[in-house]
């Protein structure tokens, strides 16, 4: 909500300086965004007078100008048909830049004749649209003087956000009364002059729902040309675009008064209005230029023919004024806040009057809206107006709350006085009866208990007086609060963070396209912020992918991210790592040799080092192959514990997937399933005390010759069971093929116990593994 200082200070009588109001909102709830001065930019232009206008030598539509800007005159050359001696005028001298046309101006020669800057349009200085020639004003404007300063645009724009519950701060007028209440300044009273008019008013009825009250009033031999200066630079300076008398005084009275009108040409109409129900399949062209296609329960304003309004939200270019309108329908509704919000999000459709219409607009300012905006019309474009029709009620159902005024401590945490808490209410517009009976004005929708009444009086007798009082601390050890799924989130995260990897946040939410090489998403988001963040993840990996690509595309080497967060299934949310290995793995350099990429054994390394430190049961994990249609066949894997619970998938992912994020190259990736590591078995007892072997291991090798399909992982879980009391590890650490025949060497680790192994018992063992590697096809190697 934009709005400048001199437009505040229409409703509200202060002499804060703009650094008072601004603290002021702000203390009061309602946060300023940010304060600009456009004034600034028109700073170094100046009112100027042209002595005289000579025609240029070389240039039939150019003329030399003498022109005085308050230190003597000064040779400019000038392309303006209205350039005159006498016409006093806006004037850019060298150095000073021009916002309109994006240009710093310098002494410079045009066909041979020497200008010492420029007269200037409108346009120029983006205070209008006129382009035709240069700005004239009236002779006795001072000459010299700042441009700026003459014409008002030394106006500070005050840039304000509005909380969704806060409807009645989306107009000047609203915001004033919270600071008037706050003790900055005083309102001033609302000026409603009502238009009787003569005549009969226009056909308007309403059948929807949707729109329970339809006002109108129409005006007849009005003249649509450009509004008043006053009216176009306050909708200028806040970022509105001027468009014509009758459209801006709408758009003037909307965020004035917080208060949405259209204005229809009657000329265009086909008998009279009706608010109604759209019908499956009605088109309407709105004012951006786009069709919409309607559907049915959605309100519309329509004549005889055809839909003329999405009703609350915005007009139809066929019934829109234009500078040849003479005679109008000025609309005034009220339109139900969940039908606009339902309507605006189905067709993706946002104005300035859905945001206030579906946050809720007061239902008592129909007549007053209405006769403010036509009175604007009559004194700005003349004509004669019409009675007023008004089809329908709006709602003005009537709350009492019972107050307290002790609650203001009990539950704020503020002692404030009966009769001040009485006066911030009422300054607030509420009604207060010597009961404590309090009523809400109509146009806060917000308000829906005495704690509401409660957060009203603090934000305006000021937040910052709330005395901070520490909660009561227990006695004794506090007990721990972390839940063991919270503490096994907050070991894995360490541990990914200790092994060098660095940790990532992204959106929950993905597109579908992203989605489907994971399963597809089960849940889509009905009002998504974009269409690429509609479908909730079922993959943490499309996040952390997009994040690794635009690191490698700033010049990333190696990429390694990893996420914790939520999976969202059909059948809950899961708790997920999701980790990612790009780029290099190692740098190329002069010992090292070329650079190496990461492969699916970084990828399996990652998660079991991680799966260790989940505590999960690594030893007696299962390799099983191929992880899906997200990774790459061959080279990625599972691991479970048992042949159906999957703790993890790894390896590197399929290229197709890698195309779809804009990566190259190879990719290793981690999903580690923190839902699906067994909770360790609660116990009564303490651990055993570690006690070291007094005795130095034994280490034995082993070269086998296996099948080409048998995996490492088959044959080391044979050996390590050969005999579990003496084998504490065993490990892969060569392997090579030679005529046909795939030789792997495994080094089995022996831990003796009270004594050392004796050479009988040591060949009993190595029997055992032979035996044990030969049940899974493997011979000793001779």
């Amino acid at each position: 909500m934009k709005f400048t200082l001199s437009w505040l200070a229409e409703h509200l009588d202060t002499d804060a300086t703009l650094d008072e109001v601004v603290i002021a909102l702000t203390r009061i709830g309602l946060e300023v965004e940010g304060v600009t001065d456009p004034g600034a930019v028109l700073a170094p232009f100046t009112v100027a007078r042209i002595l005289s206008a000579e025609r240029h030598p070389q240039a039939d539509k150019l003329q030399v100008l003498s022109v005085d800007a308050g230190n003597g005159p000064m040779q400019v050359v000038c392309g303006a048909p209205n350039a005159r001696a006498g016409l006093v005028g806006v004037f850019g001298s060298p150095g000073t830049w021009v916002p309109g046309a994006d240009i710093t101006l310098k002494v410079a020669a045009i066909r041979g004749v020497e200008s010492n800057g420029m007269m200037c349009s409108a346009r120029e200085l983006q205070i209008g649209e006129g382009h035709d020639g240069i700005i004239e004003l009236p002779a006795d404007a001072p000459v010299g003087a700042s441009y700026a300063d003459y014409a008002g645009l030394t106006d500070p724009v005050i840039d304000v956000s509005i909380t969704p519950n806060r409807q009645d701060c989306m107009g000047v007028r609203g915001i004033a009364r919270d600071l008037a209440a706050a003790g900055v300044g005083t309102l001033k009273p609302l000026r409603v002059d009502p238009v009787t008019g003569d005549g009969p008013g226009p056909d308007v009825r309403t059948e929807a729902p949707g729109c329970p009250a339809f006002f109108a009033q129409t005006v007849t031999g009005a003249t649509n040309g450009n509004a008043p200066d006053w009216m176009r630079r306050r909708l200028t300076a806040i970022g509105q675009k001027p468009i014509s008398a009758l459209v801006d005084i709408t758009n003037y009275v909307m965020i004035d008064l917080g208060r949405p009108l259209h204005v229809y040409d009657r000329a265009k109409l086909s008998g009279g209005l009706v608010a109604r129900a759209a019908r499956d399949g009605e088109e309407v062209l709105a004012l951006n230029g786009k069709t919409y296609r309607l559907s049915g329960g959605m309100t519309v304003i329509a004549d005889d023919v055809a839909v003329h309004d999405i009703g609350g939200i915005m007009g139809g270019e066929h019934s829109g004024v234009s500078d040849a309108t003479t005679d109008i329908v000025i609309e005034c509704a009220y339109f139900d806040p969940e039908a606009i919000a339902r309507t605006g999000q189905a067709l993706t459709l946002t104005s300035d009057a859905r945001q206030r219409f579906e946050r809720g607009v007061d239902p008592a300012f129909l007549d007053d809206g209405l006769a403010i905006a036509t009175r604007l019309v009559l004194d700005l474009c003349g004509g004669t107006a019409s009675t007023v029709t008004r089809a329908g009620e709006a709602p003005l159902g009537t709350r009492h709350y019972d107050y307290d005024p002790a609650l203001a401590e009990t539950l704020g945490g503020l002692a404030v006085a009966p009769d001040r808490q009485r006066a911030i209410l009422e300054a607030l517009g509420f009604g207060v009866g010597d009961d404590w009976r309090v009523t809400p004005p109509s146009w806060r929708r917000d308000i829906d208990g005495t704690a509401d009444l409660v957060e009203e009086v603090i934000r305006i007798e000021g937040i910052d007086k709330v005395a901070p009082v520490p909660l009561p601390r227990v006695p004794g050890v506090a007990r721990p609060t972390a839940t063991p799924e919270q503490k096994l989130e907050r070991r894995v995260r360490r541990a990914a963070a200790t092994r060098g990897l660095d940790e990532a946040v992204t959106w929950s939410f993905v597109s579908d396209a992203e989605a489907a090489p994971f399963g597809g998403g089960a849940f889509t988001l009905a009002n998504p912020i974009s269409e690429d963040l509609k479908v909730m993840r079922p993959s943490l990996l499309p996040g952390i992918l997009s994040a690794a690509s635009r690191n490698l595309r700033r010049g990333a080497g190696s990429v390694r991210l990893f996420e914790l967060g939520r999976r969202y299934l059909a059948e809950g949310e899961r708790a997920t790592l999701g980790l990612i290995l790009a780029g290099d793995r190692r740098a190329r350099g002069w010992r090292e040799g070329k650079a190496a990429s990461f492969d699916a054994y970084d990828a399996k390394a990652e998660a079991l080092a991680l799966l260790a430190a989940a505590g999960a049961p690594v030893d007696n994990l299962q390799v099983f192959g191929e992880a899906g249609e997200a990774w790459h066949p061959g080279q990625s894997g599972t691991l479970r514990l048992g042949p159906k619970t999957i703790l993890a998938r790894f390896g590197m992912l399929h290229p197709a997937l890698l195309g779809a994020f804009d990566l190259t190259g190879a990719v290793a990736a981690v999903e580690l399933y923190l839902d699906a590591i067994p909770a360790r078995k609660a116990s009564g007892f303490m651990r055993p005390a570690f006690v070291p072997p007094a005795l130095q291991a034994v280490r034995r090798d082993f070269a086998f010759l296996v099948p080409s399909t048998l995996q490492a992982d088959t044959l080391i879980r044979a050996i390590r069971g050969a005999d579990k009391s003496a084998i504490i590890a065993a490990r892969v650490f060569d392997v090579f093929a030679r005529d046909g025949e795939t030789s792997v060497a495994v080094e089995i680790v022996l831990q003796p116990g009270d004594r050392s192994f004796t050479e009988a018992e040591l060949k009993a063992i190595a029997d055992k593994v032979v035996a044990a590697a030969a049940k899974q096809g493997a011979t000793l190697r001779g």
